[in-house]
């Protein structure tokens, strides 16, 4: 049975909303009971059974930012779209809060296909997913699980299991490096058992230090300003669960994506900072159906909203071709 969600009927979303579809909110449960909460959008006027995607991500993001983006332009191009809030995550439900797994965010999108294959309006044999930054690597993890899955989008993708394992840009992948990081957070365990709260880590550094990283003034950029901020997001107004990601370091991604065989496409900007993650995705992957697209000049976040700079006309032929 689903958990009953307190979900906003007002039009919340850093996106102005398209007049060329229909929008309703929507639930859907995964295997673990979670009720994960969606934005729907429909076509208008289209010809049904539609062909249908679910959206999801950047890692630490709400449906209302770039997922919402992604779904609804996909929505204008003819084809049903859900973005959906992961477990622990804006509307969805699941407690503790600002948590994340491996294995329970991969379901999320299994859960999603669930959902969309049993639509009146949607033909179950012509169903694909986008996975956008830290997503990306969750949807090819479900990608190489769900042969129901006939086509995936990874967008600017990040691979979380291997950031948690190895640092940024592979700055700790040393055994004594994992050591020192899994003592500190079983430290923090304790700790946290003992004040009964979780304490939060993460999200996006506020205020932004005059020596932070490209790649930090990037996503400072985005969730800090008018550009991307909503009060849901993580990433915009705290941080994560600093165990709940512990998993991540010893349950790697993309274990047998060289296995999947239905279509996949990877967007990375040139001058992205992760861009080695989806050259490295690439590389293992198998088969014609497979291409990797590096926008020049593109940066992180681009990919996030600048319409000017995704690719939706690729990725509109893409899934008509695989989702035909």
């Amino acid at each position: 049975m689903e958990e009953k969600l307190n979900l906003t009927t007002e039009w919340d979303k850093v996106f102005p909303q398209s007049d060329k579809v229909n929008h309703r909110k929507a639930t859907f449960h995964n295997r673990y009971g979670i009720t994960l909460a969606a934005d729907l959008y429909e076509p208008k006027d289209a010809k049904k059974p539609l062909p249908a995607i679910a959206v999801c991500g950047p890692f630490g993001a709400v449906k209302e930012q770039s997922s919402g983006l992604y779904a609804q332009t996909m929505a204008e191009r003819g084809f049903l779209t859900i973005a959906f809030d992961p477990s622990y995550t804006g509307e969805s439900g699941g407690t503790p809060r600002y948590m994340a797994s491996p294995d329970i965010n991969t379901e999320d999108f299994m859960a999603a296909v669930d959902f969309l294959s049993v639509q009146d309006n949607v033909d179950p044999e012509r169903i694909g997913i986008i996975g956008i930054c830290g997503w990306g690597g969750m949807a090819l993890n479900a990608a190489a699980l769900d042969t129901r899955i006939k086509a995936t989008v990874a967008s600017t993708m990040y691979d979380m299991t291997r950031v948690n394992a190895n640092g940024y840009f592979d700055s700790e992948d040393s055994e004594e490096a994992r050591y020192e990081k899994r003592k500190a957070l079983c430290a923090q365990r304790i700790a946290d058992y003992k004040s009964g709260s979780y304490a939060l880590g993460g999200g996006v550094v506020d205020p932004l230090p005059e020596d932070a990283p490209f790649f930090v003034k990037d996503y400072y950029d985005y969730y800090k300003t008018k550009r991307g901020y909503h009060p849901r997001s993580l990433n915009s107004n705290g941080g994560w669960n600093v165990t709940g990601c512990q998993s991540f370091m010893n349950m790697p991604i993309l274990q047998y994506s060289q296995e999947i065989r239905n279509a996949v496409l990877i967007i990375h900007g040139e001058k992205a900072h992760s861009c080695y993650f989806s050259r490295d995705a690439f590389a293992k992957l198998t088969g014609d159906n497979k291409e990797l697209m590096i926008i020049p000049g593109a940066v992180h976040t681009d990919l996030y909203d600048k319409m000017d700079v995704i690719p939706f006309d690729k990725m509109c032929e893409f899934f008509h071709q695989y989702l035909a």
